[in-house]
């Protein structure tokens, strides 16, 4: 009996591509989620979870992400800088007004894993405010994400 080898993806053998999502007047969760799964390489039949075998994401309109409810008001992001009244929170309103692009960064960031491996993956996420981005030389593939 022959059996199937099993091949794994690496970096030496992954080419990476490079994906364009517009999040404007797209939920936030579903947003992060796709960007998440791309990220990471789930979306390719060969994943492989301990390798950096994801692609490139640009994510566009970062301002104009939906959030759901009154998560607008209620939902609050933290800091600590471990001294004493080092405490900082801002409300996702706050957040937007002053860094949207932090909106789906953070959000992002939960879905990947808290390890060195998700920290090389999250700098494959570029998050701009507007529609203008400096990757046009990438050939992005637009992405289209469900409302």
């Amino acid at each position: 009996m022959k059996r199937a080898l099993t091949t794994f993806k690496s970096k030496e053998t992954a080419k990476p591509r490079w994906f364009l999502i517009d999040a404007e007047g797209r939920s936030l969760g579903r947003v992060a989620v796709a960007i998440a799964n791309i990220v990471r390489g789930k979306n390719t039949p060969a994943f492989t979870p301990h390798a950096d075998a994801g692609d490139f994401v640009v994510v566009i309109n970062a301002a104009k992400v939906r959030l759901t409810g009154k998560k607008e008001v209620q939902k609050t992001y933290m800091t600590f800088s471990r001294f004493v009244g080092g405490h900082k929170s801002w409300t996702a309103k706050e957040m937007r007004e002053r860094h949207p692009e932090l909106l789906i960064e953070r959000a992002v960031k939960g879905m990947v894993p808290h390890t060195r491996l998700g920290r090389v993956q999250l700098r494959k996420v570029k998050v701009y405010p507007g529609a203008e981005h400096p990757h046009a030389a990438q050939n992005l593939e637009p992405l289209k994400i469900a409302a």
